[in-house]
């Protein structure tokens, strides 16, 4: 008998995966939980507490600052125990945070809740991508990584809509008072207990034996890793232009170009109805291309996108409305490809053994675009209405490069999805 025999059927078999389709559903109604509460924002706690809009603004600051370690621990703990026990801890920590978003009535609640949903929200993030590649490693089938990324992205886009939606049609009612906000919250800490539960019993991606690297050691050799880390940087400007539609467009169309409302809303939700429905469709026929490419075609569609926003002018609405329609499918065709292959690079460029590790520090591009990204936009748009548009096409131009030159470096393995 050879080695490669010697693994008897049933140990095999305790290393498939299974559970794919009901982890792809859990998303929907863990996102269905984040769309609930993501139009209230500020708000909620405006509205059922009586603590000032300042000091609010300052506790959730706190909270976010405490979740910027969590990459680091969670990518060590993803590494040792696998990804599947850190999601549904994450889970966990999000349905906490709003069943106690719930029941607040003064800072230190708000406070309470704002850590636990950070902290869940931080683990998630660092830890969920691992989670997909280690599915997809352990069972049979074709469908590759950025695939079944292409599949998540779609479930997380609907049930953002679909809590968005449901939120919407809560707040219109004329009885809409305290009561209201504090039902949207204990719905949403349903929808991730639900999510927790069901990933918990059901799904399974375990990971073949890696071998076992101590913690410091596995994050020196991925400072060492400078391709890898150029790969974070670079697409920290990628998620700097896929926030800049949600951040940035509704002051564009409402404060500079004077449009209606009503047109804010539906270029986001067309966005969301789009993303949904064709990304693992279009990812599929994506595979043949190499992943960088891939990334750096997204990167141009955002530079013109960015470009024709910087030219509209609230004088000519006859033709900034429909170029501001066409110039917003530039940004949902840019996010359609760039999301799910840009995680299948990252994925793929990383070490079996610290692969968690490195997608969690993968995460910190995004945190980046979080911390820069309304300063970004605020201060240039103060200065000239189309400047922080031009910063942002010049950005990805650069990115463009910085892109292709890392293709050369990067793993080939990693560049082309065979």
């Amino acid at each position: 008998m050879t080695i490669g025999e010697s693994v008897t059927a049933p140990a095999a078999a305790a290393r498939r995966s299974r559970g794919g389709a009901v982890l792809i559903g859990a998303l929907v109604v863990d996102s269905i939980g984040n769309g609930l509460f993501l139009p209230l924002g500020l708000i909620f706690f405006t509205r059922i507490t009586d603590v000032p809009l300042a000091l609010i603004g300052v506790l959730l600051s706190v909270a976010n600052v405490m979740q910027l370690p969590i990459p680091l621990f969670a990518g060590a703990l993803v590494d040792r125990f696998g990804a599947l026990p850190l999601v549904v801890l994450a889970q966990v920590l999000q349905a906490l945070g709003y069943a106690a978003a719930g029941m607040v009535h003064g800072s230190v609640g708000i406070l309470l809740s704002a850590v636990l949903t950070a902290l869940g929200v931080r683990f998630f993030w660092s830890s969920i991508f691992t989670l997909i590649a280690d599915y997809v490693d352990g069972r049979d089938g074709a469908q590759s990584k950025d695939y079944w990324y292409g599949w998540a992205n779609m479930a997380r886009t609907a049930g953002l809509g679909v809590g968005g939606v449901l939120t919407g049609i809560a707040l219109a009612s004329p009885h809409t008072g305290q009561q209201t906000f504090r039902m949207i919250a204990f719905g949403a800490a349903a929808c991730f207990a639900v999510a927790a539960v069901t990933i918990a019993l059901v799904v399974r991606a375990p990971r073949a034996k890696q071998q076992d690297v101590p913690s410091l050691q596995g994050y020196r050799a991925l400072m060492r890793d400078r391709p890898y880390l150029g790969l974070v940087l670079v697409n920290a400007v990628f998620a700097l232009s896929t926030m800049m539609l949600a951040l940035a467009l509704p002051t564009l169309v409402l404060l500079h170009l004077h449009a209606p409302g009503w047109l804010v809303s539906g270029l986001l939700v067309g966005n969301t109805v789009v993303v949904s429905v064709v990304t693992a469709p279009v990812v599929l026929r994506l595979r043949r291309f190499r992943r960088t490419r891939v990334v750096a075609t997204a990167a141009a569609l955002w530079a013109v996108w960015a470009l024709l926003l910087a030219v509209l002018r609230p004088e000519h609405l006859s033709w900034a409305i429909p170029l501001l329609v066409a110039s917003t499918l530039l940004y949902t065709a840019a996010t359609v490809i760039h999301a799910p292959v840009s995680m299948g690079l990252a994925a793929a460029a990383a070490p079996a053994d610290t692969r968690g590790r490195y997608l969690a520090i993968f995460q910190y591009s995004f945190t980046l675009a979080e911390v820069v990204g309304p300063s970004f936009f605020t201060m240039l748009f103060a200065a000239y209405h189309g400047l922080p548009w031009v910063a942002l096409a010049a950005l990805n131009g650069v990115a463009i490069l910085a892109v292709l030159a890392l293709e050369r470096r990067l793993p080939a393995a990693a560049v082309r999805d065979d």
